[in-house]
């Protein structure tokens, strides 16, 4: 039991998924005991047991939806009425197992600490992310200013994009104080596995810039992925709306849902460069 523990806090550290299955209830003779667990890893290995054979084959791919969804699910069994289930190992009986998602905790790394990143930074945290704070100045990017924030850098943004490492429960939000530091943080940000990119701007200035990354080579399926304009379009007016539209997208992309308020992101056509 230690082990699948153990694994769960080295799945959370790494900013990988998982699924935890457990036998909550049980009737008659099963091949394992209440409380038995299994972990599902994002890569299909395994730690634990509910018990092997069919059962576990179908816990396993149950599992792969739930690491999917994000969202729980329980399965019920009946060795004795299906024969599948019957190993040769049981004596017959029923389980229940519950499957739950194993998530790290995501992070969102606000590039630029403006009026609007600060109050991106108050919402997103509330909503339950992890918030570092990135800034080409010193009284833009530190502690008394983002008290919330697990960590704030303050250097050239060539010098802070090697001290981070975003993975695939990552997110970004990109709102510096001028174009070329939002064109140097978006070409360092497509380069990432990040879940979620997204620019504060006009759709002027994303065909700009989606030209200059696509004359550069980067891929147009990447580029696509940009949120820009960035949030839900709820008519926000003022920093402190402007921060909700925006978390409530990555909220949306989070959960794997068609969020019911249209997108402000606008996807030009870019050409393809030889």
């Amino acid at each position: 039991m230690s082990d699948v523990f153990s694994e769960i806090v080295k799945l959370r550290n790494e900013g990988r998924k998982g699924a935890l299955a457990t036998i909550i209830q049980v009737q008659g003779s099963i091949p394992s005991y209440e409380c038995s667990k299994i972990l599902i890893r994002d890569d299909g290995s395994i730690v634990g047991t509910v018990g092997g054979g069919c059962v576990e084959a179908d816990v396993w791919s149950a599992a792969q939806d739930v690491m999917r969804e994000e969202k729980p699910r329980r399965l019920h069994f009946n060795l004795n009425a299906n024969p599948e289930l019957d190993t040769g190992l049981v004596c017959g009986g029923s389980l229940d197992i519950f499957i739950e998602p194993i998530l790290a905790t995501p992070t969102l790394y606000l590039f630029g600490g403006g009026h609007v990143s600060l109050n991106v930074s108050k919402v997103a945290s509330l909503a339950g992310f992890d918030i570092v704070v990135c800034d080409d100045r010193e009284a833009f990017a530190n502690k008394e200013r983002f008290p919330s924030a697990v960590a704030t850098h303050a250097a050239p943004w060539e010098e802070i994009f090697p001290k981070i490492q975003p993975n695939g429960l990552s997110y970004i939000v990109i709102a510096t104080r001028g174009h070329k530091g939002d064109l140097d943080c978006l070409r360092w940000a497509v380069t990432t596995p990040a879940r979620y990119i997204g620019m504060v701007g006009s759709k002027r200035k994303l065909a700009e810039f989606f030209k200059v990354l696509s004359g550069e080579g980067v891929p147009h399926e990447r580029l696509e992925q940009v949120h820009s304009p960035v949030g839900l379009d709820i008519g926000a007016l003022t920093p402190e709306e402007i921060a909700v539209s925006i978390v409530a997208e990555m909220i949306a992309v989070r959960r794997n849902v068609s969020a019911s308020g249209a997108s402000l992101t606008w996807k030009p056509k870019v050409q393809q460069t030889s």
